[in-house]
Formats: structure tokens, C-alpha cells, sequence
């Protein structure tokens, strides 16, 4: 099921990344003009935002972008969790805050005044928020029926985690803890909110590099290191690559521990914040649609 699920969210990104990729390349001699020379071009008429093309792009933005309200109302509706898992509900709103965007950047034809300008501003912050919220999400660990796992399930995790590296003693105690070294609790619940937000950030984006040299440090040779680009590709030793993907596991559940309380707070956070601009972006859309409607445009 969870591949169908992949297969089916690989489709319908290919086919939207197609639409939009197919627009640009038809219309970047028209969109590259300035306006005052747009009216002289040939594609005018189709590309315009109350064009034949502007038009149906225009619909399908607004369509894709509704469609992302699926996913609050799946949760407030008790009837609608019958129907598939939070995570590929949750994976299909990502993709259609990804998708919405575009397509009505092209509906607008990369011009943007007026209430439709304002709507505009408003949709690309809570795209902007949309990826912060995500990854706000990603730093609460979850079952696999999307239950919030509690400080002690964490720790049993990471327990087997650990003990699993040790059975297997391919890495080092002393390689280990220089790859585990997180902030400790106490020490993340004396930081500001944005001092947590920065950490978080900066210690995923080190962690590549912290698995490249425990790869490099457990290689079996300076030939593996050459072959897997000195530990950032993987190498061809399936234990090797085991006892990493626990490792990572391992400094991830660490750091969900430490930053565990902070990432809630932020999350609650995110929601005050995200829905405002989300719901007003609605309103805006919709009267941006019923005016086009009035003037004639459609």
C-alpha cells in the first residue's frame, strides 16, 4: 500500500511538474517582454491572465490550492480518517502546496498588482510556512499510526538502537559519541525559541557530514573511503550501512529527545501563524474570482 501510495503521488507530480514545464517553455518569449510589450505579441490573447490559457490555469491554481484544505478538514471530521493514513493525506498537501503556487505564478503571468498582487504575497507566505511547518512536524516522532510517541518510547527506541551498534561492534563506542553529541535537555529549555529553531536547523544540516566521517572512520580501507567519496555516498558493505542507518536513527531519536518540548511549543506555534495567512489567502481568492467573474473577464 505504501508503494501504491508512492506510485500514485509520483504520477501526479510528473504530471503537474509536466503542465507547468510544458507552459513556461510555450510561453517564456511572451512571459520575458515587459508589459507594455506584452499586447503586441502573439500569444497575448492566450497567456494573459483573463486569456483562454490564463484563465484555465487560473482555475486550476484555485482548485489545487482548495484542494489542500482536504488534509485540517480530514482531521476535524471524524468520518474522513477512514480514508487512507494521515501520512499520505499529509504528503498530497505538501504536493499541492508545492503544485498551487506555480501554477497560478503562470495564471498571473509574473505579474502581480492590485488584490490579486496582495493574494499573491499572501499565497507565497503560506507556502513559505507550509515547508517550516513541515519540518517542525518531522522533529516530533510518531508511530506508525501517527501517535505522538512519548519522551519514554523515544528512549526505548534509541536503547535498541544503541544496543543493536554494540552487538554488531563495527563502530567504535568513542566514534559513536562523537557522532551523538546533542545539547542536553536542560541545556534546550534555557534557549530562546529562535536559539532552538537554529540549533535544530544546524545540527541536520551537519549530520551528512557527521555520517560521512563515521563512514570514513569504520571503512575497511582507504579504497572504500575513495569509492563511497570519502563517506558521503554509501558504501558496498551491508553491515557497514547497517550499523549507519542505526547510528542515524540513533543521533536522530537523540536530538527529538533534547529538542522534544521545544518542537510541540513550536509546532502550536506554527498553527497560529500558518492559519491566518492560509484563511485570508482564501478570502482573497475568492474575491479576486468574483470580480474577474463581474468585469467580464470570464
Amino acid at each position: 500500500m505504501n508503494s501504491l501510495h508512492k506510485v500514485r503521488i509520483a504520477i501526479a507530480g510528473t504530471i503537474l511538474l509536466a503542465l507547468v514545464a510544458g507552459t513556461l517553455a510555450y510561453g517564456l518569449d511572451y512571459y520575458r517582454l515587459d508589459a507594455k510589450d506584452r499586447v503586441f505579441h502573439e500569444k497575448h490573447r492566450q497567456l494573459r491572465p483573463s486569456g483562454r490559457i490564463g484563465i484555465d490555469l487560473g482555475m486550476l491554481g484555485v482548485m489545487l490550492f482548495f484542494g489542500l484544505y482536504g488534509y485540517p478538514i480530514r482531521k476535524k471530521w471524524k468520518w474522513l480518517q477512514r480514508f487512507g493514513k494521515t501520512k499520505n493525506w499529509l504528503d498530497f498537501h505538501i504536493l499541492l502546496g508545492i503544485a498551487a503556487p506555480l501554477v497560478i505564478t503562470l495564471h498571473s503571468s509574473f505579474k502581480f498588482q492590485g488584490l490579486a498582487g496582495v493574494a499573491y504575497l499572501l499565497m507565497m507566505i503560506v507556502m513559505a510556512s507550509g515547508f517550516a511547518g513541515r519540518y517542525i512536524y518531522g522533529q516530533i516522532p510518531r508511530s506508525l499510526n501517527e501517535t505522538t510517541l512519548t519522551l519514554a518510547e523515544i528512549e526505548a527506541l534509541a536503547g535498541s538502537a544503541r544496543t543493536e551498534i554494540a552487538r554488531q561492534k563495527i563502530v567504535s563506542p568513542a566514534q559513536m559519541e562523537r557522532f551523538l553529541v546533542v545539547p542536553d535537555k536542560s541545556r534546550v529549555e534555557r534557549m530562546s525559541m529562535t536559539g532552538a529553531v537554529i540549533a535544530m536547523v544546524f545540527r541536520d544540516a551537519i549530520r551528512p557530514f557527521q555520517t560521512a566521517a563515521l563512514r570514513r572512520a569504520a571503512a575497511p580501507s582507504m579504497g572504500d573511503n575513495v569509492r563511497t567519496l570519502f563517506g558521503f555516498l554509501p558504501s558496498p558493505h551491508t553491515e557497514l550501512e547497517s550499523v549507519i542507518g542505526l547510528a542515524r536513527r540513533q543521533a536522530r531519536l537523540a536530538q527529538k529527545m533534547a529538542f522534544l518540548e521545544r518542537a510541540h511549543r513550536l509546532f502550536q506555534l506554527w498553527h497560529v501563524i500558518h492559519r491566518p495567512f492560509s484563511y485570508s489567502f482564501a478570502v482573497l481568492a475568492c474575491l479576486h474570482v468574483t470580480f474577474a467573474v463581474l468585469m467580464g473577464f470570464y
